[in-house]
């Protein structure tokens, strides 16, 4: 009997069931299970060995469907790690309101609970797969606004929502000397040719097997426009000797890296938790 206590946003395993019983007929008959590590934005779900499903939660996430479905064929050859790979578009239905998708299924853990050998080699294998991004076409690309949260775009969009926070937070953080962080990452803005973007390198997006780094998921904030938004990682998962490493690998200037902090900062003053830095066994 099928578990379908899992729910949320709506969506169960039951839900999926009927979605690829009507659409997709010639994997009715593989057992649909959900992950053990979901996302917030979109629900994964297994199907069978080989595939998963993944449903957008609500419609400001439904976009990177569409997006993900246009461009990652074209982003995965130029890449040095595995991103998904989408093999059919689903349509709303069973009063599921959204588009949704069947990728393959990529093997692996998260950092945050898998085993890595070499923290410094993660920290470089993650910067040589932004350069790689950034050197991607961008010919017809989405420019990042509203579809990316504004991530790629300018930091001023969201001026005014960091600075209430700040002032809501004055008694729990030295807010003079996170308005000073935020001020700095306001000075400058990216005065190149927009680059290609990821736009959520949380440390639910990334896979390591075998103790390397092996892939790259949910590109669904993906864009063109300021890379600085990728450098996060080098503060929520990265230290020491790994963020040296993922620093000089990235090659970016001291402005990028402002902003990049800012755009830290930005999530560290959000309501919503930061993610924990990780590191090797022992170190």
């Amino acid at each position: 009997m099928t578990d379908s206590s899992d729910g949320r946003a709506g969506i169960d395993v039951r839900l999926v069931e009927q979605l690829i019983a009507a659409q997709f007929p010639r994997w009715s008959r593989l057992p649909v299970t959900p992950v053990a590590h979901d996302g917030h934005d979109n629900r994964t779900y297994r199907l069978g060995e080989e595939l998963t499903v993944r449903l957008p939660t609500a419609a400001s996430y439904a976009a990177g469907i569409a997006k993900e479905s246009r461009w990652l064929p074209s982003l995965g050859p130029a890449l040095p790690l595995q991103i998904p790979v989408v093999l059919a578009d689903g349509a709303p239905g069973s009063g599921y309101p959204f588009p949704w998708s069947v990728r393959r299924w990529i093997p692996g853990e998260t950092p945050d609970h898998a085993r890595i050998d070499d923290m410094t080699g993660f920290a470089v294998s993650l910067a040589e797969f932004l350069r790689a991004l950034q050197c991607c076409d961008t010919t017809g690309a989405p420019v990042a606004g509203e579809h990316s949260f504004y991530r790629g775009a300018a930091l001023h969009h969201y001026d005014r929502q960091t600075r209430h926070c700040l002032a809501v937070l004055a008694d729990e953080i030295d807010v003079g000397a996170a308005a000073a962080v935020w001020e700095r990452a306001l000075t400058s803005e990216w005065g190149r040719r927009p680059v290609w973007f990821h736009g959520d390198l949380a440390v639910g997006n990334l896979l390591v097997e075998s103790g390397r780094l092996s892939a790259v998921i949910d590109f669904g904030t993906c864009g063109i426009g300021d890379p600085a938004c990728d450098l996060v990682p080098a503060w929520t998962m990265l230290s020491g000797a790994g963020r040296s490493a993922f620093r000089d690998t990235t090659g970016q200037d001291s402005g990028t890296w402002d902003r990049a902090r800012g755009w830290h900062s930005g999530k560290r003053f959000s309501p919503s938790p930061t993610t924990p830095s990780i590191s090797a066994p022992g170190h």
